[in-house]
């Protein structure tokens, strides 16, 4: 019989459709894992805003994945019970952000301001002196710095409450 610890390793295969260096697991998308039985197991996922357009495309992939390991019966679930934050990031995706050129968000303690921000460590050089262009990215979820050391532009991850 599969186990929980086995389901949670064979999803981290599955990637944020928006960020492909990125795992689903790792972003923190996944929160639930049942087994259920020999071949059932229950997938519980909250994506990052509740008007991602991927949403059925994330349950297909998880799915899919499973199927892959060989469960027969799956069941994934979005929920929004619990909001996803960005303090959900593992270290690792943490990491796989800054390998994607993004710069990760601080982790917060449940108040997100401007200042947070301002100073944004820059994912190529690791530069603190940098200045936000825009609060406002291609994304809900990203801002637009520059980096006055290397002379990059860069998106930055913004921490979400």
């Amino acid at each position: 019989m599969i186990t929980e610890q086995e389901i949670w390793k064979g999803l981290e295969l599955v990637k944020d459709p928006e960020i492909p260096t990125l795992s689903m697991v790792d972003m923190g998308i996944i929160t639930k894992v049942e087994v259920r039985g020999e071949s059932n197991v229950f997938v519980e996922m909250t994506p990052t805003f509740t008007g991602c357009p991927a949403i059925k495309m994330m349950e297909g992939m998880v799915a899919d994945r499973l199927k892959e390991m060989g469960i027969t019966q799956v069941e994934v679930v979005t929920t929004f019970d619990k909001p996803w934050d960005s303090n959900k990031l593992t270290e690792r995706g943490l990491m796989c952000l800054k390998k994607h050129g993004l710069a990760p968000p601080i982790k917060h303690s449940g108040e997100v301001t401007m200042e947070l921000l301002e100073h944004t460590e820059c994912p190529f050089c690791g530069s603190k002196n940098t200045e936000m262009k825009s609060p406002f990215g291609p994304t809900l979820c990203r801002s637009m710095h520059y980096c006055n050391e290397c002379l990059q532009a860069f998106e930055g991850f913004k921490p979400v409450v």
